[in-house]
């Protein structure tokens, strides 16, 4: 198969071209501190938490599903372990019961989704707001510091020079995009996506698949968390903010539709690593960093754009 052949058959090869043509801009134009291995890393490493974050909105898209909450979960899960570990639990135990905590989120979004067929919109933002509300009140309205060194180690350490939230990130990324491509359970979220009366109707168990997919979103929601409290040294109040914005952006401009029925992990990651990106960009050239939050919602404009333009060519 030759190389043209093989461009062709990329399904993510419009968001790799933006993304590749975005990067060579910024060489062109600011060479020495696009290229420094320090803004590099950098970049990477603000990438792999709405990354792994990116990869249960997609599942949920592609099914028709949407999480407004994942950010919130986020800051609750950090603040959740940074809580239990200072009350004497070992580190290890304080990250599963965070995940367990950001699943147990999902499953209630699930259960009132899937089961008793509320917006997902409304619900998770109202979930949104009540587990943000919680972390502020479990917390007193105070970041909680983390004084384990083997917690802090997970967002903080190098293996072989690559960071291990950017390891766990591309782990995470990598057992995604497979399981969605290759998984036949997986793959009946497509199904679900495209005709959700039609799933049904072919004996696909949509409401179990459903609460499952927004259980996996919590707990990747709270695997960021881990991570990002872990590289911050505290369970932070402000850590998840605007991540589930940024998460869905991501999706969308990977391939994601809101409608359902089509995307994949790695368009996702592809789109996160160009939210990432621009922010890095903001960052170097010579613009207030408060552009960042403005541009983010220009991004977000041009993927719902590109999704009701994909929608039209069906």
């Amino acid at each position: 198969m030759n190389i043209v052949n093989l461009i062709k058959k990329f399904q993510e090869r419009r968001i790799f071209f933006i993304l590749l043509g975005f990067w060579i801009i910024m060489i062109i134009f600011y060479p020495r501190e696009f290229l420094n291995p320090a803004v590099l890393k950098a970049t990477i490493l603000a990438m792999s938490s709405i990354a792994v974050i990116s990869v249960g909105m997609t599942v949920l898209l592609v099914s028709g599903g949407f999480d407004l909450s994942v950010g919130s979960v986020v800051t609750f899960t950090g603040v959740v372990a940074a809580m239990v570990l200072r009350n004497g639990m070992p580190w290890f135990a304080a990250m599963l019961f965070a995940i367990l905590c950001g699943a147990a989120v999902g499953f209630g979004n699930g259960l009132l989704i899937a089961k008793l067929r509320i917006n997902a919109f409304i619900t998770t933002l109202g979930m949104m707001i009540f587990i943000r509300g919680l972390a502020t009140i479990l917390s007193a309205g105070n970041n909680v510091p983390i004084m384990n060194e083997t917690y802090n180690w997970v967002g903080q350490a190098s293996i072989w020079g690559i960071q291990v939230p950017i390891l766990v990130c591309l782990a995470v990324i990598i057992c995604g995009d497979f399981l969605l491509r290759k998984s036949r359970y997986f793959r009946q979220n497509y199904y679900i996506g495209g005709n959700e009366n039609a799933a049904i109707l072919s004996g696909i168990p949509v409401v179990k698949i459903k609460i499952q997919n927004y259980m996996l979103s919590g707990a990747l929601a709270a695997i960021a968390g881990i991570l990002l409290s872990a590289r911050l040294g505290n369970g932070s109040l402000t850590a998840g903010i605007n991540m589930e914005f940024k998460a869905v952006t991501a999706a969308i401009i990977g391939g994601c539709a809101l409608t359902g029925g089509k995307g994949t992990v790695l368009g996702a990651f592809f789109g996160a690593m160009l939210m990432a990106t621009i922010d890095s960009a903001i960052n170097i050239m010579p613009v207030d960093s408060y552009w960042q939050e403005f541009v983010t919602g220009i991004v977000l404009f041009f993927a719902i754009i590109i999704d009701s333009i994909g929608k039209k060519e069906k």
